[in-house]
């Protein structure tokens, strides 16, 4: 549970009650909005708007009071829900094991099926392989979707503008593929990710896992934490049979190709601490936020 220390010296002083009780208003709509739509990590000049401030006023008022700015208030929501996901991590991650999970099948909410490519495939650069993309909108900013014949082999995101930085950091894991862009082609998967109206058991999402063996096995493992839960790195390490790995785990998680769908955003720092995401720690904010949307979570202030 959080709680939030509101305070103003000039509460106390004779004359300012007026101002003073109209600085908290607004700053009592903020709170309040920001309660209500964290999930959505809303932007500072919607924060304000809600309060009916500038940009400007609602941080020095925010200071003020609450001696943390509203963003950061937003981050400290957030986190107190990962921590609370992350909860029972290790039991969560055993029962899908226990489950007979670690093959094709219902490995997780989007109702995925998996394939590896051998590592020779692997060590070549993708040299021989024909990759198709494009780039499509999504609850996340601009989603760019990679596939092969096989599957969904790529997914990346980019906030506006930055679309062709985005491409080239996913072009550099397979130098030697062949890259033509499809928008037409891939526009399926994209509403197949992200339309959870479209998450169909009878209809598996295939994706394609290409990467060394170590970091395919620690993408099967992620496949298996359940929307609306966490794990750490330490537990996927042991659950991958190398307790001592957790760097190297987290090193794999921030290379994992299929963002999102591979949820490499459901993995934790032990304490519940929202640790980079290679496609941006605000996003990996807003996923967590959005699943929890989908499940009709709460979160007690």
């Amino acid at each position: 549970m959080m709680t939030l220390a509101i305070h103003d010296q000039r509460l106390t002083k004779p004359g300012t009650q007026n101002a003073a009780l109209r600085d908290y208003d607004s700053v009592r709509r903020a709170i309040a909005f920001i309660s209500a739509n964290w999930r959505a990590q809303p932007t500072i000049e919607a924060m304000a708007d809600a309060a009916g401030v500038t940009p400007d006023e609602l941080h020095h008022l925010f200071r003020r009071w609450a001696s943390i700015t509203p963003k950061a208030f937003m981050q400290a929501l957030t986190l107190d829900h990962a921590k609370n996901l992350l909860r029972d991590s290790a039991s969560i991650l055993d029962a899908a094991l226990d489950s007979g999970l670690s093959g094709p099948g219902r490995l997780h909410d989007l109702f995925v099926t998996h394939e590896a490519m051998s590592p020779g495939e692997w060590k070549n650069g993708g040299a021989g392989l024909t990759l198709r993309y494009g780039f499509h909108p999504s609850p996340f900013g601009t989603a760019i979707v990679i596939a092969t014949d096989r599957g969904l082999s790529g997914l990346a995101f980019a906030d506006h503008g930055e679309e062709k930085v985005a491409l080239a950091d996913m072009t550099r894991r397979w130098p030697k593929a062949t890259y033509v862009e499809d928008h037409e082609g891939t526009a399926p998967l994209a509403a197949r990710v992200f339309d959870p109206k479209l998450w169909r058991p009878d209809q598996p999402l295939r994706v394609v896992l290409i990467g060394t063996d170590f970091e395919v096995r620690v993408w099967e493992t992620l496949l298996k934490i359940p929307m609306g839960r966490a794990v750490s790195y330490s537990d996927i390490a042991c659950n991958i049979k190398s307790p001592k790995a957790s760097r190297a785990v987290g090193a794999a998680v921030g290379k994992n190709p299929v963002s999102f769908v591979v949820p490499c955003h459901r993995a934790l720092g032990k304490s519940g601490t929202l640790t980079g995401y290679h496609w941006g720690i605000t996003r990996k904010q807003a996923m967590l936020g959005w699943e929890a949307g989908q499940l009709g979570d709460t979160v007690t202030f």
